[in-house]
């Protein structure tokens, strides 16, 4: 096992890091930017080193000063968590070149999965279900517009770049395309430095599920269920489960299949989610990117198959095997994850601030990982994410209400909460009944 690992990442994610390091006696090193100084994860690790101000260009995504902070402390490997440098194929070679240990998949497969059109290229010779689009990027209007014609209106325009539901648009018709081409190459072009731009079939209605796998020191992936993703507000997730109501036992062997395949065909290690869209109507499934890394809603698997990801993770990197059996994996019961944010319930527009009152809900069932605390802050320069609330249960409806009176009893003032809009979701109709798609939060909003 590792000795010591350095937390590339900050709020809960660092801290659920962290606890597990922590947990296997590694020694937990946390890098922070001036502005998270006061922060539980901050506090918790064994070390911690400030790695510049508040900018995550800075900071958390400042590959020299987190490398610095490696060597300063003599950390053994990094773990990136989820989001700034997690993707970064450039880093994890800078991390291997500085003899460290990444705590992730191959810099290649990163590489390789990243390009969404690399990626559906990938796939679709592998044999894996994707979506009718462009197998190379869209060299300017009067292309997309030709392609539009073959794949068929109204289409999804995407930075080929992109990620976190960030540059995408739907086009209806042949002037919607025009206008949506030259916004999401302008916005690929200032936000990842890449207008590469690809068209895909648009689904009016579909579900967003996904699998969890793990790629093995031994060499082997696994698959470790699905998750149903499909309650989102601007293209991003709020509220995940698992295992999906919209997915029959026949439908989740196929896509935990090709999954596998897709971790196969890029020689995946570590942990990764492979991402499709699932028609509710036929019942089909396509491939829609790949992410190469631990994703934000990772506890509900852990809730539902009794282990840790992030054991894992770390056991895998070691060379270990991954701290459980990968031929006797069993889903039992049923788990729900809300992503408490430092957002308004209605609009959804951040609303950081000091944090007065911090409350967090137990019980049977029920998980808080968390990382702010009374007198803390919640910025403006990070994402919104609080908390994430977890709750498992024998089966859905147990679920259900565990969710229900874990929300209720959740307490937070001083930044915007979106836990009212949970309260509302949790007796919505349409989420009770599991028969939702994406876009079930429009429709509520409606």
């Amino acid at each position: 096992m590792l000795e010591s690992v350095l937390v590339a990442n900050r709020g809960e994610i660092a801290r659920r890091v962290i606890r597990t390091a922590r947990r296997l006696g590694v020694r937990a090193i946390a890098v922070y930017s001036e502005a998270d100084a006061d922060l539980p994860f901050v506090v918790e690790a064994d070390e911690a080193v400030c790695i510049g101000p508040a900018n995550p260009a800075e900071s958390y995504r400042n590959t020299a000063a987190v490398l610095a902070a490696a060597a300063q402390t003599g950390a053994q490997a990094i773990h990136p968590g989820y989001g700034f440098l997690s993707e970064n194929a450039g880093f994890a070679r800078e991390v291997e070149a500085a003899g460290l240990i990444w705590v992730g998949p191959p810099a290649d497969a990163i590489e390789r999965m990243g390009d969404k059109i690399n990626a559906r290229n990938l796939m679709a010779d592998a044999g894996v279900p994707v979506s009718s689009g462009t197998r190379e990027p869209v060299a300017d209007v009067d292309a997309a517009l030709a392609a539009a014609e073959s794949v068929g209106y109204p289409i999804m325009v995407k930075a080929a770049a992109g990620g976190g539901g960030m540059g995408m648009a739907v086009a209806a018709d042949p002037e919607a395309l025009r206008t949506e081409f030259e916004k999401i190459r302008g916005f690929a072009e200032r936000m990842f430095g890449d207008g590469s731009v690809l068209l895909e079939r648009f689904f009016p209605r579909v579900r967003h599920v996904e699998v969890q796998i793990l790629g093995l020191a031994d060499g082997r992936v696994v698959a470790l269920g699905e998750r149903d993703c499909s309650v989102q507000r601007r293209n991003q997730k709020v509220a995940e489960e698992t295992p999906s109501p919209g997915v029959s036992p026949e439908l989740r062997a196929r896509m935990l299949a090709a999954a596998v395949t897709a971790g196969e065909t890029v020689g995946y290690r570590n942990a990764g989610t492979v991402e499709c869209l699932v028609d509710p109507t036929t019942g089909e499934f396509v491939f829609l990117e790949m992410n190469t890394r631990l994703q934000v809603e990772h506890p509900i698997t852990e809730a539902v198959f009794g282990v840790d990801l992030v054991e894992a993770q770390l056991r895998i990197a070691s060379g270990e095997a991954p701290g459980f059996d990968p031929d006797a994996l069993q889903s039992q019961g049923h788990a729900i994850e809300l992503r408490v944010n430092a957002e308004d319930p209605k609009r959804f527009l951040p609303g950081p601030g000091a944090v007065a009152t911090w409350v967090e809900p137990s019980g049977d069932g029920v998980r808080v990982d968390s990382g702010y605390a009374v007198g803390t802050k919640v910025t403006p320069f990070y994402d919104s994410l609080m908390a994430k609330l977890i709750v498992h249960g024998a089966d859905r409806a147990e679920a259900l209400e565990r969710a229900r009176k874990a929300v209720a009893g959740f307490e937070i003032t001083g930044p915007k909460c979106n836990l009212p809009f949970f309260a509302e979701m949790l007796e919505h109709p349409e989420f009770v009944s599991g028969d939702y798609d994406t876009g079930i939060v429009g429709r509520m909003r409606s």
